[in-house]
Parts: C-alpha cells; structure tokens; sequence
C-alpha cells in the first residue's frame, strides 16, 4: 500500500547572515493512510520546521515530500494551494480569530471555499457538535479556556474535510487533564473520519496516549522509527532513551552500580516476576523506578532494578528476567 505521506531524503537549510543552519538532514519517512504518526523531539530539534516541509509552508532544500503520490515541489503554487485545502493544521496558540465569535470561526474556511451562508452556518453546527461546543457558538475566544479554543480550531480544520491533520505542539499550552481530553478528541476524529494525524510534540506521554508509530528527530536527523510499543520496549538511540527515561529520578539504596529497565508484556504482568527472582536467588534488588504507561490503550508496566554488587549473580538475573520474556536493557551511568 502506497504511503499517504512519503518523505525521501528531505533536507532544509537556512541562510543567516554569516553562516547556514541545517534544520533537517536527510529525513525519509513513509507514514500511512489513518495513522495517528508521531513525530518527537527536544526544543529545537527541527521537527516544527519537518512539518511545515509536509504541505510546503516551507519549502525542502532538497528531497521529496508526496502526497498521496504527489509530488509537492513539481505542483504550480495554484496546485500546491488546492493540495493544502486536504491538509489541514492546529497549533500551539489556537490562531483563532478573536474578532468573530465561534461559530463564524467555524464558518471561515467554508466561507472562503465559496459555500452560501446558511449551509456553511448548518454545516459549522454539526462540526461544534462533534468536538462538544454547539453551546458555544455565539461566545467569543476571549470567553474560552484553552482546551475550548483548541477544540474550536479542530472544528474549523474539520469544515475543509482534509485528509490529513498537522498538529504542532497542539496541546503544548494546556493543563494534563485537558491534554488527554483534547487527546481523546483527536483520536475519536481519526477512528471516525479516516483522517490521518501528524502529532508533532516533545512530550512522549502524548505519543504514547494515542500514537501508533513514532519519529525521533534529533538534531534535524532522523534517530530512530518504528511503532511506539518497538521504541518504548527497546529503545536504541541515545535521543530515543533519553525521551523515554524523562522523568525518571536516579536514587542510591544499596551497594552497586548495575540498573536494567525491564518492560512487563501482557503475560508477564500478571506474574510475580520480581519476588519469584528474589526467591530463587536469595538476593536483594532494589526497585528505583515502576510505573504504568498507556501505550495506545495498552498498559504497559515498566521498572528500573538495581542489581547485586556480585556480576554473575547479576548476570543469572538479567538470564531469569528474559526467560520470563520480559523485554531487559542495562542502563549505564544510572546510580552514583
């Protein structure tokens, strides 16, 4: 099956003053028709640049993007203009128009296409329902709270019926429990319309909510991609690790410096893996970390141990926990 979005050797450059900056090197990436893709990375790493080289807002110093087999840099700015009405875009600060009230946000894009009034005020009404705001039609943005204001502007990219929809650090500016309401609203649109979403963020507990696949970008190189269950159980490059263990704080209990993060699957979650090694072995471990993240509506449970002093004791464990097909990485430098 032919990608909806396929990047080939995607490059951009910018000319400062007295030097050049590379924002993106060499990107190919293939993300497929009604998948919620996510595209990760730390401030700065280029990914806001990559998407706005996915409709062309900015044009690629060299590579390919297509399009549903189209190739972006060969269409008249006529064409390349028709082609963006398919893709829409929310983002961090809303960009609604704070002079109009909800439902003539709503009504802009149709307005514009040339659709007659009423049908475009009908039309907005259905969309205001579907993102849960039809009691707030006549209110104005400065009346809104930010997740009301998000859910308005993915009303409005929902009246040009893309095809696919950009979302650049869209939930970046709201609280945790809006995020993973307007989260939830996002992947409601895709199951329902088809729609294909780009979640462009730097938090990977967004990927994780509702994300399939995932790309790190480091640097404006791509690290690593693969489905988000792949990267979370085994991550390999040092970016992908190091967005994973956010948040994970390192402590010293007992004497030794070797750490393994294991990650439970669905049949080893139910077992008392940890207390059955501590049993066979008649050593202690020392848990510094576990928690239970949401990968896409699975939970997945995930530890840091700390090992015995003693390497080949350490050794029969790290044997014990991959016989019990837990996914095991050791972690360098973990302890003091």
């Amino acid at each position: 099956m032919e990608p909806i979005i396929k990047i080939e050797h995607l490059s951009k450059e910018f000319k400062l003053k007295d030097t050049t900056v590379t924002a993106l090197n060499d990107v190919c990436l293939d993300i497929n028709g009604g998948d919620i893709y996510g595209i990760i990375g730390m401030s700065g790493a280029g990914k806001s640049t990559l998407v706005r080289c996915l409709n062309f807002l900015e044009r690629p110093t060299g590579g390919k993007v297509y399009i549903d087999g189209r190739d972006l840099s060969e269409l008249s700015e006529r064409e390349l203009r028709e082609e963006r009405k398919s893709i829409g875009m929310i983002f961090q600060h809303f960009n609604l128009l704070m002079q109009r009230n909800v439902i003539d946000n709503v009504c802009f894009p149709m307005e514009i296409a040339g659709m007659k009034k009423a049908e475009a005020r009908r039309k907005a009404m259905e969309y205001l329902q579907i993102v849960g705001l039809e009691e707030k039609a006549k209110a104005y943005p400065a009346q809104l709270s930010g997740g009301q204001k998000q859910r308005v502007a993915i009303a409005r990219v929902l009246a040009s019926d893309p095809k696919i929809l950009l979302c650049d650090e869209a939930t970046s500016a709201l609280d945790p429990q809006t995020t993973k309401s307007i989260l939830q609203l996002l992947k409601e649109i895709n199951q329902q319309y088809g729609i294909t979403i780009v979640v462009i963020t730097h938090e990977m507990a967004v990927v994780q909510e509702i994300c399939s696949h995932v790309a790190i970008i480091d640097h404006g190189s791509l690290a690593e991609h693969g489905t988000v269950e792949q990267i979370f159980q085994a991550p390999k490059s040092r970016e992908a690790k190091r967005l994973i263990y956010q948040g994970y704080e390192k402590v010293t209990e007992m004497k030794g410096r070797r750490c393994v993060r294991i990650v439970f699957s669905e049949n080893s979650s139910f077992e008392p893996v940890i207390a059955n090694m501590v049993l066979a072995f008649k050593l202690p471990v020392n848990i510094l970390y576990a928690n239970t993240r949401n990968l896409d509506g699975v939970a997945k449970g995930e530890m840091i141990l700390q090992l015995p002093e003693d390497r080949a004791a350490g050794d029969k464990m790290i044997a014990h926990l991959k016989a019990a097909r837990l996914s095991v990485e050791e972690l360098i430098d973990y302890v003091g």
